[in-house]
């Protein structure tokens, strides 16, 4: 239990506490890894892409944190196993899983989209979800506590347009949120999402597989998308990152089944486009 008299500052902290973080080689997941660890916690930065993640471990050491790189395909029964177990033993315990691991699924319509790519997309950001949380809530039974920040999307709250796979993904990661909610409040586990918004993140690994021109004008796309919300922009990595760190922590300690929208006010309004101007 949380002292009453202890700061906002103090409730943040996650000090001595183990904290997995998947999909943080790069972007709002890195982001995520460099916040928990600043905020005094042990870090498990976990990715398919090895040198991008060892280089999030390189980045929190030089900073004076403790983290460690695990490479893992969250969308694989066994190596999600290992992800988790790996760190018990490293760590001898888990505290916190963020489950950010993700991929999106082009743009197509429905009828466009190959079976395989949509079950890619399913495999990788709700599976990995699953699996990872599986793994991870028999160690948080037995120490009485436990939180899990899911990242979910403001795709998976609205239907956005070319997105289905991506869109069926996260609003199915926000009602198992809600699910696990239910079922482990009792034992002292707590689950929320994020959903972000537009956030600047460099279009993350796509950005390599387009040209100058295609990255040029997805970019300018985003852009225009988020100067229609009301706070008129895109937001950082860090600004996600620090609401997972308030997440995971005791200042969070009465929030759980919480569905927290970090997107410029981005589902707040209806946005005319074109009309407006």
């Amino acid at each position: 239990m949380v002292s009453g008299d202890m700061g906002v500052r103090g409730m943040t902290r996650i000090d001595g506490k183990t904290a997995v973080v998947t999909g943080s080689a790069n972007g709002i997941g890195r982001a995520m890894a460099r916040a928990f660890a600043a905020a005094g916690g042990n870090v498990v930065v976990s990715d398919v892409l090895v040198e991008d993640g060892e280089r999030t471990v390189r980045e929190i050491a030089e900073s004076g944190g403790t983290a460690v790189f695990i490479a893992a395909d969250v969308s694989d029964v066994a190596q999600a196993e290992h992800l988790i177990a790996n760190t018990v033993e490293r760590f001898g315990g888990i505290d916190i899983l963020a489950n950010n691991a993700g991929i999106g699924g082009g743009q197509l319509r429905l009828h466009e989209v190959s079976a395989e790519d949509f079950d890619r997309v399913i495999d990788v950001n709700l599976r990995g979800t699953f699996l990872c949380s599986k793994f991870a809530i028999p160690h948080f039974l037995a120490r009485g506590d436990g939180r899990i920040v899911n990242t979910a999307s403001t795709y998976g709250l609205i239907g956005a347009p070319k997105a289905p796979a991506y869109c069926a993904s996260k609003g199915a990661i926000i009602n198992l949120t809600r699910q696990l909610a239910v079922d482990y409040g009792p034992d002292g586990i707590r689950v929320n999402a994020i959903c972000p918004g537009y956030i600047d993140t460099g279009l993350g690994r796509r950005g390599p597989r387009l040209t100058t021109e295609e990255f040029a004008a997805a970019t300018a796309i985003r852009e225009k998308a988020a100067g229609m919300q009301p706070l008129g922009r895109q937001g950082l990595p860090a600004e996600i990152a620090d609401v997972a760190v308030f997440l995971a922590s005791d200042a969070a300690s009465f929030m759980t089944g919480s569905i927290v929208t970090v997107d410029g006010g981005c589902v707040t309004t209806f946005n005319y486009g074109e009309a407006s101007n």
